[in-house]
């Protein structure tokens, strides 16, 4: 749906993205991942039209990004912007009618989705009177209101409590369910875990990381396992650093060379193998990982 080809940004003598390309396929939700001053932020105002880029292109369903996409577009900023003293159906109202939406549209859309959100009986609340929660929910609701065919989200369960991020993720994964495209930036490693499909990792300017979830924990894999013996009939070699808790005696192994089902039939032999599990980093062990390793080149 979106493909961005060797961006380039600099702001004086800082240079915010470099050569960057990436390539976001319709209907998934793609993590875009990186430390603060990576250049995130930059990608994301590039993309709806804030800022320009210095060279490269950025197209949207296979055409130059123009400014008539920007109402294909929802976008749910870190730094949040709405009207303190507005009251919620009055800027929900006319956040939908600058995306486009007839005023009778616009309102059986909010009216649908403060219902969903349980938020109906704060339609004449002044934001100001809202906690922070609340607050993000009308800002989470004047951002899908127009129903984007990309929407990008800055740090969307910034702000909630677990019930309400819970309750903000779903509405995430319906949107995904229902043919929207989710480019997710977020620092919460977990929910990247949770949400994301494929994921493309900025340092210092650079794209430093791409792919699946499944491609890039695949890469990182240290091809160690973890185990647990029961029942031990023979002496574990001395190599074999393990520990105890009564009859079961957990430690690690490293493939070295073999199949895992080859280590399997070896370990079979010293007793019962009651866990048998390959240590996969997570994905907050790899960000920090590459942040480290690419900071230092």
């Amino acid at each position: 749906m979106l493909q961005i080809t060797q961006l380039n940004k600099s702001y004086e003598n800082h240079k915010a993205l470099t050569d960057v390309s990436l390539s976001v396929p319709k209907g998934v939700i793609f993590g875009l991942l990186g430390p603060n001053g990576a250049g995130k932020t930059t990608l994301i105002r590039i993309i709806n039209q804030i800022i320009e880029q210095d060279s490269g292109t950025v197209e949207l369903d296979g055409k130059p990004l123009s400014p008539e996409d920007i109402k294909k577009i929802g976008y749910l900023p870190e730094e949040r912007g709405l009207y303190k003293k507005m009251k919620v159906w009055d800027q929900l109202v006319y956040f939908a009618r600058l995306k486009g939406l007839s005023q009778d549209e616009a309102k059986r859309q909010i009216k649908s989705w403060l219902e969903k959100l349980e938020i109906a009986s704060w339609r004449d609340k002044k934001i100001e009177d809202l906690s922070k929660g609340m607050a993000q929910k009308i800002q989470f609701i004047s951002t899908v209101v127009h129903r984007p065919s990309l929407l990008i989200l800055d740090e969307p369960f910034s702000g909630f409590d677990p019930v309400n991020a819970e309750i903000i993720k779903n509405e995430i994964l319906e949107l995904k369910k229902n043919g929207t495209t989710v480019i997710l930036s977020t620092h919460r490693m977990e929910s990247v875990e949770l949400l994301c499909d494929q994921i493309a990792m900025i340092n210092r300017s650079r794209k430093i990381l791409d792919g699946t979830i499944r491609e890039v924990k695949s890469s990182f894999r240290p091809e160690v396992f973890q185990i647990s013996l029961a029942r031990i009939k023979r002496d574990l070699p001395m190599e074999w650093i393990a520990n105890n808790q009564g009859d079961i005696w957990d430690f690690t192994l490293p493939l070295s060379g073999r199949m895992p089902n080859q280590l399997l039939n070896e370990l079979m032999e010293f007793g019962e193998v009651m866990e048998f599990r390959e240590q996969i980093p997570s994905m907050e062990e790899i960000f920090i990982h590459q942040v480290k390793s690419t900071s230092h080149e």
